[in-house]
């Protein structure tokens, strides 16, 4: 009975975090404040959203017209096209939170994760009804949908830098700052981790030249 009761609980705090994040969007600055300090967010929710928008990107490809929309699935791997959605929203986390720690940020690694994958809301929410409209549109009305497409990214990218800077508690000037330093960080990871795989791919090579060479040696 008791585990139950916990089980429905944990069930109604799940509910009332995910539907938190409709707030968060229309009221950003007391929405993430919120989000953390108060509590009102979980990282369940957060990962449901995150869920959301890939399985709408996903969705995307197969039903949205191909006026908008020219998918080539030869050439197309899923499990990549999923990591270009997932790597750079986790460089973001990992840059944004590395940099804040060292300058007084006071959000911690899960609260960056679970701000961001809020901020992320817009996307299924508008993008899916839009993917079903893009099937009854002509050419003529494409920039409508082009315009409203690309105000969604933006607005979403409006709530990441709102989020960052109420979990870290910057002013605005500050969180701009420190936005633009989080961009450059992930280049930077990114090079890092192009430098780190080429030398990984160069001495697998090496090791493999060396192994035929003593195959063919014996």
């Amino acid at each position: 009975m008791f585990d139950r009761l916990t089980k429905n609980e944990s069930t109604k705090r799940y509910l009332k975090s995910l539907k938190f994040s409709l707030y968060c969007i229309t009221h950003p600055l007391d929405g993430y404040w919120d989000l953390t300090h108060e509590k009102r967010g979980t990282i369940a929710a957060a990962n449901t959203i995150l869920f959301l928008t890939v399985l709408v990107r996903i969705i995307k490809l197969r039903y949205t017209s191909f006026i908008f929309n020219q998918v080539y699935w030869e050439d197309l791997n899923i499990f990549l096209y999923i990591a270009s959605i997932l790597f750079p929203l986790a460089l973001w986390v990992v840059g944004n939170w590395a940099l804040t720690t060292l300058f007084d940020g006071k959000g911690k690694l899960g609260q960056v994760y679970m701000a961001t994958c809020y901020a992320l809301v817009p996307y299924p929410l508008v993008q899916f009804p839009l993917m079903i409209f893009s099937n009854f549109v002509t050419v003529d009305e494409k920039e409508f949908y082009t315009v409203l497409s690309a105000l969604t990214l933006v607005y979403a990218a409006i709530l990441i830098v709102a989020a960052m800077g109420q979990i870290h508690e910057y002013s605005a000037g500050k969180n701009i700052l420190f936005t633009v330093a989080t961009l450059f960080a992930m280049l930077v990871m990114i090079f890092i981790l192009m430098i780190f795989f080429s030398m990984i791919t160069q001495g697998v090579a090496y090791f493999i030249s060396i192994g035929k060479e003593l195959l063919f040696r014996l």
